[in-house]
């Protein structure tokens, strides 16, 4: 730890702090997440060892970095590139307002970031404005994998438990332990109209069953012809048959027909139709992004 020398605190969390840091060796800054080590637990806990093994393997510039660990008796810490700020606090300097341009941008970036995880077979499985950083360059980083799981064939079970709830797709809230990619798409569109509306977030559930309604209001309430197995899942219950009545001009006016498009085709209940990240990069919405954010 003589190597590095703390500047401020910049986080809190259930898993510890995180402190801004300066390299003594050479001057560069860096974020260090110090994770508390319970005597009574088992050592590490296990969403720290998760993440430090997934990001050891996912080097990519719209991943965040891990430079390096230390290990003590009483404290693990995580050296990690050092970032301005995170989505949230973006959203929360803007006036309500933000460059289509920076949409189209951090949208893709965010895509690219997950085409590279779920490329090395990793769910990232909390993506939301927190998790995602902004340096000055205006990169966007996909950051705190302590829900991340590698994947693989065969499909085992997962959790249930994992997507912060405003991000959470339909097959998650009913309690599948059955998922894909998909879960991670459902959350990135969700953030793509929380990016058109300048910070405003598309469904602000209260509850499982608020969020459930809120997205069933918007999009209509599934069927056995239009989500086939459904009603099967583990947390099933009936909700009324919903029509929408909202529109995507009314809910994103400011994203553009190939924006609303793209929205349209990454927020389906079923997931199965969910667009993947390679797909959605390939969307006809970012014909017209600069080559300089193509080929950050």
């Amino acid at each position: 730890m003589q190597k590095y020398e703390k500047l401020e605190k910049i986080g809190e969390g259930t898993y510890g702090t995180v402190f801004k840091a300066k390299n003594r060796e050479t001057m560069e800054i860096v974020a260090l997440k110090r994770v508390r080590l319970d005597d009574e637990d088992e050592g590490v806990p296990s969403s720290a060892l998760r993440e430090i093994c997934l990001l050891k393997e996912l080097k990519h510039r719209n991943i965040v970095r891990l430079y390096d660990v230390l290990h003590s008796d009483k404290k693990l810490t995580l050296v990690f590139e050092h970032c301005d700020q995170d989505l949230k606090k973006y959203f929360d300097s803007l006036n309500g307002d933000i460059d289509p341009d920076v949409v189209r941008s951090f949208m893709f970036q965010l895509l690219r970031g997950l085409a590279f995880c779920h490329g090395h077979n990793v769910l990232h499985r909390d993506l939301k404005p927190q998790n995602l950083l902004i340096n000055k360059n205006g990169e966007l980083k996909l950051a705190d994998f302590g829900l991340a799981r590698a994947f693989g064939i065969p499909v085992k079970c997962y959790s249930a438990e994992v997507v912060t709830l405003w991000y959470r797709p339909p097959d998650v809230l009913f309690g599948a332990k059955l998922y894909n990619t998909a879960i991670d798409m459902w959350s990135a569109g969700c953030i793509f109209a929380e990016l058109a509306n300048a910070g405003r977030p598309l469904f602000p559930g209260s509850d499982v069953d608020d969020q459930l309604k809120r997205i069933f209001k918007f999009l209509g309430t599934p069927t056995e012809e239009t989500w086939p197995g459904h009603t099967q899942l583990p947390d099933y219950k009936p909700f009324p048959m919903y029509h929408p009545t909202t529109s995507l001009a009314q809910v994103v006016p400011k994203l553009n027909t190939k924006g609303k498009e793209l929205l349209q085709r990454l927020l389906y209940c079923n997931p199965a139709f969910r667009l993947s990240s390679e797909e959605s990069m390939a969307h006809q919405y970012f014909n017209d992004l600069s080559s300089s954010i193509r080929n950050l």
